[in-house]
């Protein structure tokens, strides 16, 4: 679901059939080699939508490109509401050129793994591990892809929509022992 041009350049570019990019110097020079990527406006913040393939070498060519640093990583759970299931998505910023950016990244129920970006951003290590254990997406590549909040036994993965609730106690790691 793409959302209307704001801009005319984005609107000319629509128009001609041509490929939207940002007026930004070095998100325009990022997204330029990458074909596949969609670059979307969203509120005030620029948004990548990444193909699940080129996440990690978008990554890296971020990252060269002044994205110094990895603010987040998590996912959404579009259950009946998309055709694509899950989204990934991470936030990165740049201190250097005073710029966000968000990478989204659908990634299908029926083949759910996604690279992991700790090869590049060390800083993805927990976020991802996070996002496995709460929505069971699979970072391939990642160093420790353990939980990180709930017990190493529990069943499934409490953030995704069809995960059914009750008013069982969930003990986490390194808490007291609910009683």
């Amino acid at each position: 679901m793409a959302e209307e041009p704001t801009s005319e350049t984005e609107e000319a570019a629509e128009a001609a059939g041509m490929r939207s990019l940002p007026d930004h110097p070095v998100l325009a020079g990022l997204l330029e080699p990458f074909a596949d990527v969609e670059w979307q406006p969203s509120g005030d913040q620029d948004t990548a939508i990444v193909p699940k393939d080129q996440l990690r070498d978008f990554a890296r060519a971020a990252r060269e490109a002044g994205f110094e640093m990895l603010v987040d990583v998590t996912a959404v759970d579009y259950l009946r509401r998309r055709r694509v299931r899950f989204e990934v998505v991470a936030g990165l910023l740049s201190l250097e050129h005073n710029v966000r950016l968000r990478l989204r990244v659908p990634v299908d129920e029926d083949d759910s793994t996604v690279p992991s970006l700790v090869p590049v951003y060390s800083g993805a290590n927990f976020f991802e591990r996070e996002t496995f254990d709460m929505f069971g997406i699979i970072f391939e590549g990642h160093p420790d892809l353990t939980r990180i909040l709930l017990p190493d036994d529990w069943a499934g993965h409490p953030l995704r929509k069809d995960f059914a609730t009750g008013a069982v106690p969930v003990q986490f790691k390194s808490s007291p022992q609910v009683t």
